[in-house]
């Protein structure tokens, strides 16, 4: 079970020089002390995770956790910091995207054959393949999460519209109607690159072939999707593209107060969806899959978070963060993060009966399997940027489809120098 984490930590010695964040100041007759970054929000989610922390600790008194809540539009740039240079923690809530990356640059130790997953045959096949880089596993899913059709239960019957679009067609309709029926807009959608990637994937086609090094952003499938995308802004009962820094917030805010009927959204927002006028009674809340594209085919991104282990750590911090590990992701551990947080387990004996009275949750999990695994990419996550700078600009007219996408294109280019345009 050790050998191959053991044989990670000796690499890593020679190659990082370094150590972990808790590992110098332990006595050789204490307790061993590990760090582990939380990422995850310090005052909606954090309390659920530190008392966990405490639990482990009554479980194994021979470990004690340092717990640290690092920002997470901080904590990727502060661990690659860290590991390249010394004092990166033992464990790392690392969002999905940034562990192939870790792990290309030595950072991660593998976690096969070690206490960590010990039970990986309890977790949805996509999310370990997610944690996976060239034929190791480097993280232990945690929390997923995808994208879906969220929707006002009653604002949708006042419609006379009784169940959620299956097609992106449909959902133009039902905006339609909804808006002449109701007065209130039918869809409301997003300019950011992630909540486009549904009509890429509707249409059999992502951002880039990463099995074919192809970068595919303007191929036909992906100009169809995105014409698809552009053409919900502009319409009866379809709310006009929001182009300001809040514009998050200006969807979520219509949306939670019963002033838009339908948005795309992820499970993050499901306490925050209770608390506005329009869910105060939980079931009004509607969740289907993100409608389906002209090739039939719906689906949206898997996200959510891995617990890493840090390859710079020696032998006994090491095997302690795997027991930690094991711990946090045990199916005990996923039922109490659901109950607290409302966010996923990644495990299905996790969705326990108690897990599932949260609407919310239960919504969500129906949708989890049309999600789509991203690829075994490092850069992956890095091209949503030029999508965020360009999709605004041509979901408000301000740039012709064409022109957006073939900026987009050499962005990607720049980033995946060895793939074909």
């Amino acid at each position: 079970m050790r050998r191959g984490i053991v044989a990670t930590a000796a690499v890593a010695a020679l190659a990082l020089a370094a150590t972990a964040c808790g590992g110098s100041s332990d006595s050789s007759d204490g307790p061993v002390t590990i760090t582990w970054w939380d990422t995850s929000n310090a005052t909606n989610e954090a309390p659920t995770y530190e008392a966990l922390v405490k639990d482990f600790e009554k479980d194994n008194p021979d470990i004690k956790v340092k717990y640290v809540n690092v920002p997470f539009d901080q904590a990727q740039n502060k661990f690659d910091t860290a590991a390249g240079a010394s004092g990166a923690p033992d464990v790392l809530r690392a969002e999905v995207g940034w562990t192939p990356a870790f792990a290309q640059k030595g950072y991660l130790a593998p976690l096969d054959d070690t206490a960590a997953l010990e039970e990986k045959d309890a977790f949805q096949p996509n999310l370990i393949k997610q944690a996976e880089f060239e034929g190791k596993t480097y993280g232990v899913p945690f929390v997923t999460d995808t994208l879906a059709l969220v929707y006002n239960k009653s604002l949708f019957e006042k419609a006379g519209i009784t169940e959620a679009p299956k097609t992106w067609k449909d959902l133009e309709s039902a905006a339609a109607t909804i808006k002449s029926k109701t007065g209130v807009d039918g869809y409301w959608g997003s300019t950011a690159g992630y909540y486009a990637q549904p009509f890429l994937f509707g249409e059999g086609t992502d951002l880039v072939d990463a099995e074919g090094e192809k970068i595919t952003i303007t191929s036909p499938e992906a100009k169809k999707g995105l014409t698809t995308w552009q053409g919900l802004f502009d319409g009866p009962g379809l709310h006009k593209a929001d182009t300001t820094a809040d514009a998050y917030a200006h969807i979520q805010d219509a949306f939670v107060n019963g002033k838009v009927a339908a948005i795309i959204q992820g499970p993050w927002e499901i306490t925050n969806f209770y608390k506005g006028s329009a869910f105060k009674d939980k079931t009004n809340l509607g969740i289907a899959t993100v409608p389906a594209g002209s090739a039939g085919t719906a689906g949206a991104p898997t996200g959510g978070h891995n617990l890493s282990i840090y390859a710079g750590s020696d032998e006994a911090h090491q095997e302690a963060s795997a027991k930690f590990v094991k711990f946090m992701t045990s199916a005990k551990s996923q039922e109490q993060i659901a109950l607290k947080n409302s966010t996923l387990p990644t495990r299905d004996d996790a969705y326990t009966d108690k897990v599932k009275t949260d609407p919310g949750i239960a919504g969500f999990q129906t949708v989890l399997p049309a999600a789509q695994p991203r690829p075994e990419l490092p850069e992956y996550s890095s091209l949503w940027a030029p999508m965020d700078q360009e999709l605004p600009k041509i979901a408000s007219g301000a740039e012709p489809l064409d022109k957006g996408l073939a900026t987009v294109e050499t962005a990607f280019a720049d980033l995946l120098p060895a793939y074909a345009k």
